[in-house]
Formats: structure tokens, sequence, C-alpha cells
């Protein structure tokens, strides 16, 4: 992938994206901030759910073994997976295990951050996506953009032509003269997913949150497809991140509050899962819940940064930043887009590549994500802390900075080197360029005139008319 710059770059000159964008992004936004308009208790619900996840983070080796002790006594088992690679195998493992070659998934962003698919595909198992939107994106050969609504850069005509020329490849067919109809696309969808539910014997999935205390899984959704996936097949592997665990039910009431509210607008989500390990007769019959790493702890051991383990991936701060309306998800170059992806994939993946290098400056920094994040995460925080690191690590455009404020530390602090200096400036002034000049400075001053410098110094001027 490009650095942020240049995918934003060609983003922003897509008239259909952008306008894709904008009528999505304004469309949620302002149904969130009517639901969390209807409780008087927003601002403590919101405390709340701050400091049970820090809590939870500052104890979080206790709280994942007692999770794990809770799962095995219901019947589960339990998988620690180290980065995406170990997670990767352990799921194709078990999915080796039971003979079978296909698998239905429900929407997960961690799976899609450690690549599951594509390498359950490398190894000859076909994974299908259940989620409306995720369905779309793996028709259309596409990646998602968006959080909660990953096929948001597309619209009606485009998911129609996707289920036309693709649905038959990977399936039933799309209806014959099928229109972009939101009720008929839901319907071809249906139909196309239906014979997956009911031939699939191993089910994939995430989890919104895990509680400790009684090794119960909770997903939340509004389609009815993870509830599908959770309760029909076989054998059920859940690949969930070690930051969703929560300690108690009374914790988890908060989050089933704030969650809805922040993502889709709704009071409550209209499916709302728990599962607690295996009960004979009813749902899987082997439960498996692989425990990721991937880049976590490091983020935990970063007192500034891991305030970014706090998201419950509700995507308000994507439907309000400028930036992410502007460029989309696409730009980002991760799974996880945005202000939130802006400060949590350079802390999972680290700041050496370009593209993760560039994350921390795709923000203006005007605090609206910070505004409507149901746990406080104080993204600006965060992105300045990070921009820190990544100037510290020099790269192209950090050298010749660290050198230009090395050069004006030195000027400041000799006061008659700095009045030559000014003189010189103001004597020359009719040779300056308009615009910053050597490489590096691109950013800086590509639509930024510099400033006109006056015929005397100020300190000159004072000596004739203040004296």
């Amino acid at each position: 992938m490009p650095s942020f710059p240049e995918a934003a770059r060609t983003a922003v000159g897509d008239p259909t994206l952008r306008a894709n964008l904008r009528h999505a992004t304004h469309t949620i936004r302002d149904k969130r901030a009517r639901a969390v308009a209807e409780l008087d208790d927003w601002a403590a619900l919101r405390r709340a759910g701050k400091e049970i996840k820090d809590r939870t983070l500052r104890h979080l080796d206790t709280y994942l073994l007692q999770l794990e002790e809770a799962v095995t006594a219901a019947g589960g088992t339990v998988h620690w997976a180290a980065d995406a690679a170990e997670a990767n195998r352990i799921v194709t493992e078990l999915v080796r295990a039971t003979g079978e070659t296909e698998v239905v998934k429900v929407k997960s962003m961690a799976t899609q951050e450690i690549g599951l698919n594509e390498h359950l595909e490398a190894e000859g198992i076909a994974a299908y996506e259940t989620d409306l939107a995720e369905l779309i994106v793996q028709l259309g050969d596409d990646r998602p953009s968006h959080i909660l609504v990953p096929a948001i850069h597309r619209n009606r005509g485009e998911i129609r032509d996707i289920f036309r020329e693709k649905m038959g490849s990977w399936g039933r067919p799309a209806p014959e003269g099928l229109t972009d109809a939101p009720a008929e696309l839901a319907e071809a969808a249906r139909l196309h997913l239906r014979e997956k539910f009911l031939r699939a014997k191993v089910g994939i999935s995430g989890a919104n949150f895990m509680v400790a205390e009684t090794g119960t899984l909770v997903v939340v959704e509004s389609e009815g497809n993870g509830r599908m996936c959770l309760t029909l097949p076989e054998t059920l592997v859940s690949v969930v991140g070690i930051e969703k665990v929560v300690p108690t039910w009374r914790d988890l009431e908060v989050f089933l509050q704030t969650l809805p509210r922040s993502s889709t607008a709704e009071r409550m989500n209209p499916y709302t899962s728990m599962w607690t390990g295996t009960t004979d007769g009813d749902g899987p019959r082997a439960f498996h819940l692989v425990l990721l790493d991937n880049g976590r702890t490091d983020a935990l051991a970063d007192e500034v940064g891991r305030q970014a383990l706090r998201c419950i991936r509700c995507s308000a701060c994507l439907n309000v930043c400028p930036v992410y309306e502007r460029a989309g998800g696409h730009a980002y170059g991760s799974v996880y887009p945005g202000p939130i992806g802006a400060i949590l994939t350079p802390q999972l993946r680290g700041t050496t590549s370009a593209v993760d290098a560039s994350l921390p400056y795709a923000s203006s920094l005007c605090g609206a994500c910070y505004e409507v994040c149901p746990v406080a995460i104080d993204i600006p925080e965060v992105l300045v802390h990070l921009r820190e690191r990544v100037a510290d690590q020099g790269g192209r455009g950090h050298r010749p900075e660290k050198a230009a404020v090395k050069a004006s530390t030195w000027l400041l602090d000799h006061p008659n080197a700095l009045a030559a200096a000014e003189r010189l400036a103001s004597a020359t002034r009719a040779l300056h360029p308009k615009r910053l000049p050597g490489p590096g400075v691109g950013p800086w001053s590509n639509h930024r005139d510099l400033p006109d410098v006056p015929a005397a110094p100020f300190r000159d001027w004072w000596k004739r008319n203040r004296t």
C-alpha cells in the first residue's frame, strides 16, 4: 500500500466515492446524535466505559486467565496466538480436523487483521462472509473501507452490478431482473446465503466482548446472519483480540447501552447473541476460542497509546472525521480505517513502513473523534504521541526538520547572530522564493506561500522609533 498522502490524493479525486461517503457518514452521525441525546446519563456511561476498560487493561493478565478457566469449565477450548501467523495456523488446523473445506463467517475485524480468509484459501478452504456488507466486499474482490459498514464506498447501483456479475460464481446466482431497490438486494443476499448456512459445518466468528467471570462471548449485529453462524454449525471457532475481555456482566451492561447508540444509532442491537462453552443438543458441539495478541501487548506497554485498546469498534469517530469523509477507508491501508485506525494500526504493526509511519499524520487534530468516542479515547493526544515516535526514528522529511530546529535553537540562543540574520533577510527579500525549497518540505509549502519579509527588522524599527 502507498503512504496515506499518496492514497488520499487519489481518493479525493473520485467524485463518486466522495458523494457515497458524504451521504453515508452524515446520515449515520446525525442519527447517532439523536440516539445519544435520548440518554440523560450519557456522560456518566461514557466515563464508566472508560474506567472499566482502563481497569481491565491494568489487570489484563488476571482477567484473561479467569476467562480461560471459565471457557474451559464450560466445555470450550482456549488457544493463545502471539501473532497473525500463529492464529492462522491454529484456525486452519481446527478446520482441517473437521474434514470440512468450507466455513461461514460472522463479520470479524480480527480475522481481517490477520488475513485469515486469504490464508484459508491458500490452504484449500473456502471462507464465506455472511454479513451483507462483507458479502458485497468479498464478491466485488474489494477491501472493507469502514468499521461498521465495510461497503460504505459503494452505492446501490454498484452493489446491484456486483451481485449480477459475481453471485453465480460463489453459489446461488442473483435473481433475473435484479434492480437496485434495497429490499431486492437484501433478498438476493438472503437467498444466496441461506444454502451456505444450512450446509456449513464450521463457523468462524469474532466477538464484541468476552465476560471473564462466566466465559461468555457476545456478538451484536443487525441482520441475523451472525446468529445463524453461531448456532447452526457443528464447530465454532472464535478469533478475538485479548483486549475485548470485560470482568463481569455488570460491566457488559454499560457497553450494551453505549455501543448500539454510537454505531447503528439504535437503542439496542436487533441481535445480541451470547454463548458460554457448549451445551448438549443446543448449538455447536465444539467451541474453540483463539485469543489474539498480534501487537496488543506492545500497545499495552505504552502508557499514552494503550488507550486505543479501549476501542469497542463503534465507528463513531469515522463518521465525524473530515479527513475520513474525503479520503475514505482504503487510503489508510489497514482494516482499521479512520481516526482509530490512525492510532491503532501503527501500534499493532509498528511504524517502519511508509503507510504506517504516515497514519499518525492522517488527521487535522480537530478533536471531533474524541468528542464522540463512547469510551473517551483521546485520539488527538495519541496521534501527537505517535508523530513524535515517527519523527524520532528519522526518515524523509524528518531529518531536514530536525536540522532546521537545531539551527533555529542555536540562532535564538545568540542574539547578535539573530540580529545579523534578520538584517540579511531584509536586505535580500527581493530574492526570496514564494515557497520553501528543498526535499521533504513539500507538505508544508505546496499550498502555503512564505510570509513577506519586512523592509527592516523589528529591532531596527524599534530603535528608530521608540528610543
